[in-house]
């Protein structure tokens, strides 16, 4: 009987200890963030509409995010164009990203960069008015740009998602 009752209190010792040890302070701490340029990188596909002297064009697209620093990324908008009129892919660089509540914004007013033709030739482009905005595995896009010395600029409208859980 003796041996009875020492089980008893100790399997309810064992739970009281138990009982306190997991209520513990450590508890209601928040598991630290990723960067914010973490939680966006990737690819994503969608639908892309560039519009052209008030002519919009769709197709299937993906863009490219990578991380630059933990609040900047590079998007990389893909090639455009086919045959001749084809514009290679062109890189974006440094867009700054904020979040408020869930979703990631990302804005840069202006990009000038280079690329490289199929015949080897540099051409000039500038990127301006960028806005990214992501939320739940859902990016959309908005742009303008100019390519070499084309007279006529693109309005571009980019909606994607991603596979990354």
């Amino acid at each position: 009987m003796k041996i009875r009752r020492f089980m008893t209190m100790m399997v309810a010792m064992a739970a009281l200890v138990m009982g306190v040890s997991s209520c513990g302070d450590d508890d209601n701490k928040d598991v630290p963030e990723a960067p914010l340029a973490e939680q966006v990188a990737g690819s994503y596909t969608g639908e892309e509409i560039m519009t052209v002297m008030e002519e919009p064009d769709q197709s299937t697209k993906t863009f490219e995010f990578t991380k630059a620093s933990d609040v900047t990324i590079d998007m990389l908008i893909p090639e455009y164009g086919e045959g001749m009129m084809t514009l290679p892919p062109l890189p974006v660089k440094g867009i700054m990203l904020t979040k408020s509540g869930n979703t990631i914004t990302g804005k840069l007013a202006k990009y000038e960069g280079t690329v490289k033709t199929a015949d080897g030739s540099e051409k000039a482009y500038t990127v301006s008015d960028i806005t990214v905005l992501f939320s739940d595995n859902t990016v959309v896009v908005t742009f303008t740009q100019k390519y070499g010395n084309m007279p006529f600029a693109f309005e571009g409208a980019f909606t994607g998602t991603t596979s990354k859980l």
